[in-house]
């Protein structure tokens, strides 16, 4: 039994080391089982997951459900990397699906003045904004010119 558990603790070190070395990104839990299946170090899905809650409910790692469409996004929080005192936002790009971080104090005017005008408070790390993210912009641009 004491095996099993090293074994799920070193497994949760490296989905931890691996997380680390991707600051500010989000990544599903496909994402990590095909890096580690690529190293040759393949982890379970279901593993994969269960770590992945249980870093969420030690604050480690921030969970992102953006929309029914796409899967879980997880983000590595241990040392605030991503977004400072927990205000950002997120753009979602509808042509590559990528998820990208945005602090911006534009946007928390906004967020104050909803809350100051209208009695709502937004909530910045579950507010969404769609649209087309740069690099989808220029590859229009690149097959438009041909």
């Amino acid at each position: 039994m004491a095996a099993k558990a090293q074994y799920h603790t070193h497994q949760k070190e490296e989905l931890a080391a691996y997380l680390r070395s991707v600051p500010g990104r989000h990544v599903t839990a496909a994402d990590i089982c095909a890096h580690f299946q690529s190293i040759g170090n393949p982890i379970g899905t279901a593993t994969v997951y269960r770590q992945l809650e249980r870093m969420v409910r030690e604050g480690k790692v921030n969970k992102y459900i953006i929309d029914a469409g796409s899967p879980a996004c997880f983000a590595y929080a241990g040392e605030n990397v991503h977004c400072e005192e927990g205000v950002c936002f997120h753009c979602k790009c509808e042509r590559c699906g990528r998820l990208i971080h945005m602090r911006c104090e534009e946007l928390e005017g906004i967020g104050q003045h909803l809350k100051d005008h209208h009695h709502f408070v937004l909530n910045p790390m579950r507010t969404v904004f769609y649209g087309v993210c740069e690099e989808c912009l220029l590859k229009e641009d690149e097959e438009s010119e041909v």
